[in-house]
């Protein structure tokens, strides 16, 4: 059976909707104030685990949704840093290896990869993004003074995240196989999926998607120690598998600590619907 679509709501209509529902909301004037800033909709899937049959659970507040919303907003934005630091290495390196094992220009050779067809894929997004970005003065200088050829290491930067990952699993294993063991000491099956897992996640947070209480499809690939721990398929997972490539430890120690005090600031938040294991900081301080 298919519903109509509903009626768009005030403001002011939306607040007594959810009184309606069981939340206490003190302050409507506050209340209004966050939805005008926040879509009411957004906002809704952070109320998903305080309610029960589409009524909230008694002594709920807007501010406790509020409160978690912000706190999700805040770990998106620590995840995205520390990603941008393993996104950076991983273009240098895969830049580096393939450069000197095949070239400059060698990532143009199919047979330097596995499968014809995703290294068609992958020339196209690098023409296309190249195509797109003409007026940068790197891709310009390369187009004046090269006549258009561009070497690995200027190729790569053109490529999203996404893209990056797809190159880095169709590289031969051997290739894989080096560039894991040599920058990381990991075996490249857990690379591959971890670089694939980081592109969803990275999309996520870059389009300020929710964190909280979400299942994830791509589930990281987990060690026995680390599967017996915590939940493969919530955003914990994600973050031990960072802490495994992030070369900069200074970093992580920061990302660490800061994740600390954010959950000392959001202490009513429910870490469990994250996945974090009561030793978690214990356990990311190790990866």
């Amino acid at each position: 059976m298919k519903y109509p679509v509903k009626e768009p709501t005030t403001y002011q209509d939306q607040v007594s909707i959810l009184k309606a529902r069981n939340m206490c909301i003190p302050d409507a004037y506050q209340a209004e104030k966050i939805l005008k800033r926040v879509n009411y909709y957004r906002l809704s899937a952070y109320m998903l685990t305080l309610k029960e049959d589409n009524k909230f659970y008694d002594g709920v507040t807007f501010e406790d949704v509020y409160y978690i919303y912000e706190f999700d907003k805040k770990l998106r934005n620590m995840i995205l840093e520390v990603l941008e630091g393993i996104e950076i290495a991983f273009r240098t390196h895969i830049a580096y290896e393939l450069a000197h094992k095949y070239g400059p220009m060698g990532y143009r050779e199919d047979t330097n990869f596995q499968k014809q067809e995703y290294h068609k894929e992958m020339l196209g997004f690098i023409e296309k993004n190249i195509s797109r970005r003409q007026d940068e003065l790197f891709i310009k200088h390369h187009i004046d003074k090269y006549g258009g050829n561009f070497p690995v290491w200027v190729a790569i930067e053109v490529m999203s995240f996404g893209q990056l990952s797809k190159m880095f699993s169709n590289l031969k294993n051997e290739d894989k196989k080096l560039i894991s063991t040599k920058y990381y000491s990991i075996a490249f099956p857990f690379v591959q999926n971890w670089l694939y897992v980081f592109s969803g996640i990275r999309n996520i947070c870059a389009h300020y998607g929710r964190l909280y209480d979400r299942t994830l499809k791509i589930k990281p690939k987990l060690d026995k120690m680390a599967k017996s721990r915590f939940n493969d398929s919530r955003i914990f997972s994600v973050l031990y598998a960072l802490g495994m490539l992030c070369l900069n430890r200074s970093e992580w120690r920061s990302f660490i600590s800061g994740l600390k005090g954010l959950t000392e600031e959001h202490s009513s938040v429910n870490l469990k619907m994250l996945g974090f294991p009561d030793d978690w900081e214990k356990l990311l301080r190790t990866t």
